[in-house]
């Protein structure tokens, strides 16, 4: 069941302020990642970001400790893990864990009424990608799904996503998949503004546009970097050691 969302008191015009949302961005807390919370802060801040999720995979501390210290900027997210490829979800205050089916996955964000989409869902290259076939049986379930990520090496595949939201009458959304600071706010969301909880965020989403551009290649090998550091030694954020 989708959350109820109330008539939009969200009207933009071109005097309307508008807001840079990014959507999808990992810290430390994720294996891929040695960025700390709050060096992704202040990138954000230093590029003009007005929200920021965290959506750590498969666990919510990192988001919560960047929560914590900017409050006004970040939203609560996490990327998980399904049987059958990625959901990510915002909003999220009970984390979710890997593993389960994509329709057990939905029901407990349903549960505590997140907003739920599906990340880089047609992307050709990326093993954690849903792929078509596993999409369809779940897209009327979900909210939206992400028409622009900017780690997306084939424009095609985020193409390929905003054509399907559009036949389905999905929301859209986008985000940088930032691993590296360098990454943030290369793909967003231009929405209005919003209250900071997930009826405010569903109304806004449905006037926002994916803007941006994808990042160029070289933050990947980054990511692969981050796994090999975490696996060869031990790396230690807040008092505790993060190697997945």
């Amino acid at each position: 069941m989708h959350l109820c969302v109330p008539p939009s008191s969200h009207h933009p015009t071109s005097e309307s302020p508008m807001w840079k949302v990014d959507l999808h961005s990992h810290t430390i807390f994720s294996r891929d990642c040695l960025t700390h919370p709050e060096t992704a802060i202040a990138r954000a801040r230093a590029i003009g970001l007005d929200k920021l999720a965290i959506t750590e995979h498969n666990n919510l501390a990192g988001a919560l400790a960047a929560k914590k210290l900017a409050p006004d900027l970040i939203i609560v997210g996490e990327e998980i893990k399904t049987t059958q490829g990625e959901i990510i979800a915002w909003f999220v205050s009970e984390e979710v864990p890997k593993g389960l089916s994509p329709q057990e996955s939905i029901r407990r964000l349903r549960d505590q009424g997140a907003v739920i989409s599906i990340p880089h869902p047609l992307d050709s290259l990326r093993g954690s990608a849903m792929g078509l076939e596993n999409v369809l049986t779940i897209i009327e379930e979900v909210d939206a799904l992400e028409v622009l990520n900017a780690r997306c090496v084939r424009p095609a595949d985020n193409d390929s996503a905003r054509s399907l939201a559009l036949a389905h009458g999905k929301l859209m959304t986008a985000g940088s998949d930032a691993h590296i600071p360098f990454e943030l706010g290369h793909c967003y969301l231009e929405m209005p503004p919003f209250e900071d909880n997930a009826q405010s965020f569903l109304a806004a989403l449905a006037s926002a546009q994916p803007k941006g551009e994808v990042s160029p290649f070289w933050p990947h090998l980054a990511s692969t970097w981050a796994k090999w550091r975490k696996k060869v030694s031990p790396v230690s954020y807040g008092g505790a050691i993060h190697r997945s």
